[in-house]
């Protein structure tokens, strides 16, 4: 018998447990900047070397960090279930815990990719740039000679995988939310593809108001993980 497809969505609360910060954190800061300069398309354009230094930093910080018992519980429920994870992360925890099938949404931290052919991507560290460590600039180069930026999705550029995730949610037997405020667009709106009738699981602390069908779990990601687990098992 082929396993239930098991959809899951998280968010920053996931990831907050391992130490990672999110630009919501503060009131228009993410790490003491301004969310705008550092993480939209204007500010690219503006200040492409405090870009640089920015994800550079960032990467730093996130060698430092951890998977918690939120993400490898994601990938204990791969024994009962075919899971699929969508992220608005751009952090690797998920595929660091062992997770098989991660879509990321906004991109990825440890990748960068041409300024002029964005489908070539290159994960960091990596021998084909210029600079060949985690650290880039406005001088690195990739083997064709073209500069590089991060393998992000800033304010104000499209989300290239929605459609794929959202036909991911449509597909899935059982839907899960996991830290998210779902105010966050459009990724927040994933949860309207779900089909009529399949269950939906909100794992969340501060949970956003939701349709009285889902199933709340008022809890941090590491302790509504664990309850998640229990129930699906014992379904």
């Amino acid at each position: 018998m082929s396993k239930k497809k098991l959809v899951i969505s998280t968010g920053a609360g996931i990831s907050a447990e391992s130490g990672i910060k999110t630009f919501r954190d503060a009131d228009g800061l993410w790490e003491n900047y301004p969310v705008m300069d550092v993480a939209s398309h204007e500010g690219f354009l503006r200040d492409p070397a405090l870009i640089h230094n920015f994800y550079n930093m960032l990467r730093k910080k996130l060698l430092d960090a951890s998977p918690n018992a939120a993400h490898l519980g994601l990938v204990e429920l791969e024994k009962d279930f075919d899971v699929r994870v969508i992220t608005q992360n751009v952090d690797d925890l998920h595929e660091r815990a062992g997770s098989t099938n991660v879509l990321h949404l906004h991109g990825e931290l440890m990748k960068v990719r041409s300024l002029r052919r964005e489908e070539r991507e290159y994960t960091l560290p990596c021998d084909q740039l210029t600079d060949k460590g985690i650290e880039t600039s406005v001088d690195t180069r990739d083997p064709y000679g073209d500069p590089v930026r991060p393998h992000i999705v800033f304010f104000g550029e499209a989300v290239p995988n929605m459609e794929a995730a959202a036909q991911l949610a449509h597909d899935a037997d059982i839907f899960v939310v996991i830290g998210t405020s779902l105010v966050v667009y459009p990724a927040a709106a994933l949860i309207q593809y779900v089909k009529r009738g399949v269950p939906i699981y909100y794992i969340d602390p501060k949970p956003a108001a939701v349709p009285n069908w889902v199933t709340v779990i008022p809890k941090p990601a590491t302790q509504g993980v664990a309850d998640l687990i229990n129930i699906l098992r014992n379904n």
